[in-house]
């Protein structure tokens, strides 16, 4: 799933949106584009679930 997070502007930010997905699925595979403000995630959970684990932790992500 590709994800688009709002607020994500440096490395500090993506490792913690890494840390906050890995959270919920220690197996995901994550790449980022922070310039993009990108995330592709490789997950077996519903996205809503992913969504969910960076809402709490404060970053704003949709769906792309």
């Amino acid at each position: 799933m590709k994800l688009y997070v709002a607020n994500m502007t440096c490395g500090g930010c993506a490792k913690s949106v890494t840390a906050s997905i890995k959270g919920v699925d220690e197996n995901a595979v994550i790449n980022i584009d922070i310039p993009n403000k990108l995330v592709d995630v490789e997950t077996q959970l519903e996205s809503t679930v992913i969504l969910n684990a960076l809402s709490e932790d404060d970053w704003k992500a949709e769906a792309r």
